[in-house]
Parts: C-alpha cells; structure tokens; sequence
C-alpha cells in the first residue's frame, strides 16, 4: 500500500497531481468506490510518485475535474461542456469506473439502449441469418453482400435507363408515353425487352434473399416490423403489380389498376437504393444522424413554417396592387416565400415594387438565419457518428465461432446476454458491437 506517515491530516488526504495541476482529497472520498482505479489502494498505487508523496496521472484535467466531482458528490458524473464525448468516455474508462456508471452516463447522453437480439432456434437457420444479416461473419457471407450490392446499382441502373427516350420497355409506358418517330412498327411484348429480363433476374435474387432472411429470422413479428424489410418488399412489388396487369391485358382483361397509379407503383422501385443502406456504412450514418437530429429538423420547419407564413402574407399585400403582380394569393405566394428562404432562388416569381422588394430582402435575410441555427447541431451529430463509425472499423477484429462472427470492438463485454441471443449495444466508445449469448 501506499507509505504510512506520521501526520494524521496527510495519512487521511491524497495528492493528486494530474499533468501539472494538483489536487487534494480525502481518501474516504475516494473510497466511496472501491472497484475504481482511485477507489482502489492497490490499483492507484502504480500511479504513487514516493519522492513527492502524491500521485501522477499523465491525463486531460478538464476532464478529471469531473471524475474528482464524480467522487465528492457520491455519483454524479456530469461531462464538461467544451470536452468531447469520445474523449470523456476514454478517460471514464481509464479510471475504471465500472460498466454499470458508465453505462447510466451514456444513457444520460442518449445514447440508444441495447438491444438483445434472439438468434434463430435451430442451427441451420443460424446460418442463413448469418449469411444474409451480417455481411462480416464468413467469407461466403461477404460474397452474397457483393452480389446483392451489384444486383441492387443493376436494377437501379436499368430503372434509370428505361426512361430513354429510345426505350420502349413496356406496353404500359408506351401508352404513357407513345414514340411517333415509327407509328408503324409491330407492338413489342415487354417479356421480350433485354431490360425486362435483366429486371426479371434482379427480382429473382431480391426475392430469393427476402425468402431466405424470412424463413430464418428468429421473429417473424419483428422481421415486418423492421423498416428495412419493409424496403425490401417495396422493391419487388412494382415488378408483379406490373407483370400482372400486361397479363391480364394479354387476357383481353380490362385492367384494375390505373395507369396513374400503375406509374405511382413503379415510381417506388427507386426506394431499392435504400437496400444499399444494409451495406453502406455511409447510408447508416445519415440515417443515424438524421434519427439523433429530429429535434432540430422539427424546429427548423417550424422556424419555416412560420417564415412562410409572414412573408408570403407581407409580400402579397405589398404586390396586390401592382397590375403585373405574380403574387395573387396567400397560398401561392408560399412557393415564393419557400424558394426565397432557402436560397434557392428560381426567380419564376419575383417582387415588382419598392415594398415587395424590401419584403424579399427581409425574406432571404430571415431564411439565411433560421437555416443556420440548426444546422451546426446536425453537422456535429453527424461528425460524431462517422467519426465513431471510423473508429470503431479500426478497432474491429473478427472473432468466430460455431453460431456467428462478432465484430468486437476495443472493449471486452462483461455482462452476459439471454441464453440464445445476441446483445447490440454502443461499446466504451460509443461504437457497436455484437456479444454471442453463449
């Protein structure tokens, strides 16, 4: 342990010198908690510089004021506003706090809850939940992960080229949209279309990976809920809506369905480029961001909303007297004020007098600031998240064994998880990690 001294006040105080700046404190403070490195005579005792009787932390002192706060008031852990929260949390962790303070402070930061996650019962489905749920966890996983990458920018590319003027793809269009340049030319079957067919391909393989991820998802409640196999489901349904109504039009059937809302339907097959969100890191950041900066957004169509309000008002009765006048109602001069506040500017409707002008400048003004007070909070949600994204793919090691791969990050998770279930959650710094419940 550390040197018995003759003074009592010096045997019941503790220096602690902390890259220069020193502190003080009772060891009865510190012994609040005992399973910590400062709560702990032997841990702390590596620290002990014998010459000055105190001892050194080569650490941030900003944040040590926290953790020396965390011991005075008996558990409180409160994080400087100028520190970041990766940082804060390095440190928590090399003061070994414990998993369960910790754990509290990061709730307290809000950060998301983890989420046990039941494998599937038998051994074969496992494996096929592997397979097509973690591209990481074996090499023919990875593989199925590229396949589908490359059939989902296929099918998005063929979606885009369809609408070549040149193109012809289906019956249904051709009606949309005829082509006068050969009005003689024989009716061309869409099931005879090279598009088509490579549509046809692409289906099969979205199909054939929904079918498998269904059969073996451990909960086939929480498999429909999932907004991502929504997405998946979404991405096929276009291809048989459509395949039917050219079927039953080949049958002489009147079709049931509209063409507006035929072209409604396939209109949704580009949400197949948020498949790409299952394999693209980036994808889920912005998605992470976007769900962590919901405050913001709502506030900053909050703040537009009442922009649109007042100057789409102002600028009608500024121009209602001007016989050239664009603005001739409240409702559309919304556009107007809409365009105007967020800089855009298309200019398909511009004020004509000295007053609407001085509204529109007021107008761009006000958009220019209610704009940017959100915004830096979303940037730095955003930084956040890709930079602990960044880390923790540094720290990623695969760890396998006989039910899936772990991408485990730098921390070693200590409490167990439900029998058959895995445990998602942020690690130490705040990145995610899988636990086998073994």
């Amino acid at each position: 342990g550390e040197p018995k001294l003759t003074s009592r006040d010096t045997i019941e105080r503790l220096a602690i010198n902390v890259s220069g700046m020193r502190y003080e404190t009772q060891l009865r403070t510190l012994a609040q908690f005992p399973d910590s490195l400062l709560g702990d005579p032997r841990r702390r005792l590596r620290y002990y510089d014998p010459l000055r009787n105190e001892l050194f932390l080569d650490r941030n002192r900003v944040c040590f004021d926290a953790i020396l706060y965390f011991y005075q008031s008996g558990g409180r852990l409160r994080r400087p506003a100028n520190i970041p929260l990766d940082m804060f949390l390095d440190e928590l962790h090399f003061y070994e706090l414990g998993e369960d303070i910790i754990d509290r402070f990061k709730e307290d930061e809000g950060f998301a809850k983890e989420e046990e996650r039941p494998l599937p019962p038998t051994k074969w489905q496992q494996k096929i939940w592997m397979l097509f749920e973690y591209p990481e966890s074996s090499g023919g996983a990875r593989i199925i992960a590229i396949i589908s990458v490359m059939v989902i920018v296929l099918s998005i590319l063929i979606f885009c080229l369809e609408t070549l003027p040149e193109r012809r793809y289906l019956a249904t269009s051709a009606e949309l949209h005829p082509l006068p340049s050969n009005p003689n030319r024989a009716p061309f079957s869409p099931f005879q279309d090279p598009f088509f067919i490579v549509e046809t391909i692409c289906i099969c393989w979205f199909s054939f990976e929904l079918i498998m991820r269904f059969i073996s998802a451990p909960s086939k409640i929480l498999f429909f809920k999932d907004i991502m196999n929504i997405i998946d489901f979404l991405a096929i349904l276009p291809f048989f809506v459509t395949v039917g109504t050219e079927l039953a039009k080949d049958k002489g059937t009147p079709p049931s369905v509209s063409l507006a809302l035929i072209r409604v339907i396939r209109l949704v097959r580009v949400f197949r480029i948020f498949k790409l969100s299952r394999h693209s890191k980036g994808l889920q950041i912005l998605g992470q961001t976007l769900k962590a900066s919901l405050r913001e957004l709502a506030l900053l169509i909050f703040f537009l909303f009442i922009g649109v309000i007042l100057f789409s008002s102002a600028v009608y009765f500024a121009e209602v007297d001007s016989p050239e006048t664009m603005f001739t109602s409240i409702p559309e001069s919304f556009w107007w004020a809409v365009v105007t506040m967020t800089t855009v500017g298309y200019g398909d409707m511009v004020p004509m007098t000295v007053v609407g002008k001085l509204v529109g400048s007021m107008c761009a003004i006000a958009g220019v600031l209610t704009i940017s007070l959100p915004v830096p909070v979303i940037v730095s949600n955003f930084s956040y998240f890709y930079h602990r994204e960044m880390e923790c793919e540094d720290n990623r090691e695969p760890v396998r064994d006989s039910v899936f791969w772990a991408p485990h990050c730098s921390e070693t998770m200590k409490k167990p998880s439900k029998p058959g279930c895995f445990r998602l959650r942020a690690s130490l710094h705040g990145k995610q990690k899988l636990q086998s419940g073994k």
